[in-house]
């Protein structure tokens, strides 16, 4: 009998879902175009900004062949009430705190979907994915410079996601910091993809 994924512990689940990276795929377009309509309708009574994140948004790079999107709502918004509606479109609540609730889509008992999604819900401002995102497709060479760090963590950390993006994270953390000050709060009220 097979188990559920919430039957499975970490190490099965990385070994089950590991990190794979894929040459730039045109899907990834029309993968978020999909799930974006089909967030807008689960959220139609919400003011919301919807974006398309992650490295599949950022043009001619490697990535996980996975559709990350930002979804921020106003403070003023319950972010439970939110995420009960996004839950209901069939997304699978995988953390969440006062802040933040991160759900995904397309992981199987047999591995990864056809299309897989990570969904991030957070209140407007909580938005450095934007940043980094419209850097990285604004600065061609300092994407190339991403795309070789992830190949070069790829085999090493392939079964080990956290230790992936701690790997990353020095990277991603000064280039945010540097799109922060070129762009002021540009991406605090409209971003371009």
């Amino acid at each position: 009998m097979e188990k559920e994924l919430s039957e499975m512990t970490l190490a099965e689940l990385w070994e089950l879902f590991p990190i794979s990276l894929v040459e730039p795929d045109g899907k990834w377009s029309a993968y978020y175009d999909e799930v974006e309509a089909l967030l807008r309708n689960l959220l139609q009574n919400y003011p919301i900004r919807i974006s398309h994140i992650g490295s599949t948004a950022i043009r001619g790079i490697w990535a996980k062949n996975i559709v990350d999107v930002l979804i921020e709502i106003p403070n003023t918004e319950d972010i439970e009430m939110v995420a009960e509606k996004i839950g209901q479109g069939g997304f699978i609540r995988m953390s969440s705190d006062h802040a933040r609730v991160s759900f995904n889509k397309g992981y199987t008992k047999r591995g990864f979907a056809e299309k897989v999604y990570h969904v991030h819900l957070r209140y407007a401002g909580d938005n450095d994915e934007l940043y980094f995102r419209d850097y990285l497709n604004e600065h061609p060479q300092v994407a190339k410079e991403y795309e070789s760090l992830k190949l070069g963590l790829w085999k090493k950390y392939e079964h080990d996601r956290d230790a992936y993006t701690e790997a990353k994270t020095a990277f991603v953390a000064k280039w945010t910091a540097e799109a922060r000050k070129v762009y002021g709060g540009k991406c605090d009220s409209s971003c371009s993809i």
